[in-house]
């Protein structure tokens, strides 16, 4: 993707529309191609001005994000989409998920978040917002996968592993750094190496990852093994 990010917004207040106009615009360098809170009015405009993405609240005054999604998929429109809600609700995060959106977020995340979440959407990656990470791996959860999450984090380093632990907690590569006392460079490098060998796309998909393989039996027993060798 070459030049600003071209993204649409669709929040039935006013207020909203234009506090996030400003916050992507001047400072996550985008360009907000319309922001509308009238649904009928979202088809035509992604004709008009085909958007890198799509920023679409949950919650709208004459129906429903999950409603105008749809829509816009039947209309032939494949604009990728994000949720943008107050909404923790785990049944809300599942709906929206089955429904095929790129990312959920929050609308009490951090305005940097909130851009840097935007931007990483609009490059492919799936976002979601922190506060929801664990009810995205308890969503996620699927006992078929289990079978083969042992023998892909056999394929870890033990410092890969570390890492992978901190990236699950939410850290960023500078406080992985400073935790594991090795440069940041060196973080950078784990983490490419760790998102390769378990074909993963995102630190959130590595956060859900690492969640699942802890519930799992294989992860249940490599952490008793561990501490019976943190004793001897």
């Amino acid at each position: 993707m070459t030049g600003r990010t071209r993204v649409m917004l669709v929040d039935d207040h006013a207020l909203c529309r234009s506090g996030l106009t400003e916050l992507l615009e001047h400072r996550g360098e985008m360009t907000v191609v319309e922001a509308t809170g009238d649904p009928s009015r979202v088809v035509p405009a992604l004709r008009e001005h085909q958007p890198d993405l799509l920023v679409l609240d949950l919650r709208l005054a004459q129906t429903d994000g999950l409603s105008v999604l749809r829509m816009i998929r039947a209309e032939g429109c494949e604009t990728p989409v994000v949720m943008l809600t107050m909404s923790d609700s785990e049944e809300d995060l599942s709906a929206a998920l089955r429904a095929g959106v790129r990312g959920y977020l929050l609308k009490d995340m951090e305005p940097e978040e909130v851009i840097d979440a935007i931007g990483r959407a609009a490059r492919g990656e799936m976002v979601v917002a922190s506060a929801m990470t664990l009810k995205l791996a308890q969503i996620l959860q699927s006992g078929p996968r289990e079978s083969v999450m042992g023998d892909l984090v056999a394929s870890l380093t033990e410092r890969e592993r570390e890492v992978l632990d901190h990236v699950a907690r939410g850290k960023s590569n500078k406080v992985i750094a400073q935790a594991l006392d090795i440069s940041h460079n060196t973080v950078k490098l784990h983490v490419r190496h760790i998102m390769d060998k378990l074909n993963l796309r995102s630190r959130v998909e590595a956060a859900v990852f690492a969640y699942e393989y802890r519930h799992s039996p294989d992860g249940t027993k490599a952490a008793g093994t561990a501490t019976q060798k943190a004793r001897s």
